[in-house]
């Protein structure tokens, strides 16, 4: 729909500082933000979704996440899609159902490497969290090889930790920041710390 008053702009992702871009100089395999002006009164408006062109003729997009939604700490540029994909594929092969998680970075402290720190609220839970935790690292390394690069002989990133969250912990959450509804969701990945701390301490 591009004879409708609105004109595109779109942001590299994975660019620092990265400059906008109109919608006839895209690629395909890229994930952008998507900025919209509209004759309607908005101006650079950034919707808050990031995309990835499927097609360029014609143009087709796939939703691929949020823009506040992603976890770069250390360059390895997850973003929500990865994740979903990781756990979707885990869930197939040990039979375990999520309801709910949250993933942050683990930040280096002198010598300590850094790495992601997952709390997953099941509906069944997999019979071996070790072994749930070692798929989900060769999940997301297939997926993305900017973490799997970070995650070389350990080099940047160690193995990710993952926690079980109590039953309705991500509900009583969002109740305590008067939060629930359908229009409030829970944070998937960030880029820091404050979500999984509180939820850390609620989960304890």
């Amino acid at each position: 729909m591009l004879d409708y008053g609105i004109f595109y702009e779109f942001i590299p992702t994975q660019e620092d500082d990265a400059k906008a871009i109109p919608l006839w100089e895209v690629e395909t395999g890229v994930n952008y933000a998507m900025v919209i002006s509209t004759n309607a009164g908005l101006w650079r408006y950034k919707i808050g979704d990031t995309v990835r062109f499927t097609s360029i003729d014609p143009y087709r997009i796939r939703i691929t996440g949020r823009t506040k939604h992603f976890i770069n700490a250390f360059g390895e540029e997850l973003i929500i899609e990865n994740a979903e994909e990781a756990l979707q594929r885990i869930c197939q092969k040990t039979e375990a159902e999520i309801m709910d998680y949250t993933a942050a970075p683990v930040f280096m402290n002198g010598t300590e490497k850094g790495g992601h720190e997952w709390l997953i609220e099941f509906r069944k839970p997999p019979e071996d969290i070790a072994y749930f935790t070692e798929f989900l690292d060769n999940a997301l390394k297939s997926l993305n090889s900017d973490y799997e690069a970070k995650r070389y002989n350990n080099m940047t990133l160690k193995m990710p930790t993952v926690h079980v969250a109590r039953k309705n912990l991500f509900h009583d959450w969002l109740k305590s920041k008067d939060k629930l509804g359908g229009q409030h969701k829970i944070p998937r990945l960030s880029n820091e710390r404050t979500y999984i701390e509180e939820l850390l301490q609620m989960n304890n």
